[in-house]
């Protein structure tokens, strides 16, 4: 399971630097927001850089609008709660120094699955 959601993550991070050619940047409070688009003009993810490293909030859509991922960078480093959707699914992922401290997995509000490492 833990394998799974690190190949998951590594998607979502390698689709930050795919398809630049489908890329907004702008500068906001001193950080460049990043808005990348699927092939339908969709978004496809949208975040922070701070200082060449991504930074603050990022969030995945799938190519209909639907929110995929959500979670939060400091200085390059994953932190804190990260949320992966599939379908009715919502599966909760903490991380502590950017790893992987906890996974829980929610199936319409009850926990179907716990891992802690």
């Amino acid at each position: 399971m833990k394998k799974l959601f690190i190949t998951a993550m590594l998607v979502v991070s390698g689709a930050l630097f795919a398809q630049d050619d489908n890329a907004k940047h702008e500068v906001v409070d001193q950080m460049v927001k990043s808005t990348f688009y699927h092939d339908n003009g969709q978004v496809q993810q949208e975040g922070f850089y701070k200082d060449g490293k991504v930074h603050g909030q990022w969030v995945s859509y799938d190519e209909n609008g639907n929110k995929v991922a959500m979670g939060q960078y400091q200085n390059g480093m994953k932190i804190g709660k990260w949320f992966f959707w599939t379908g009715a699914d919502l599966t909760e992922v903490d991380y502590s120094e950017s790893r992987i401290a906890q996974v829980k997995k929610w199936s319409q509000g009850a926990i179907v699955q716990v891992n802690k490492n």
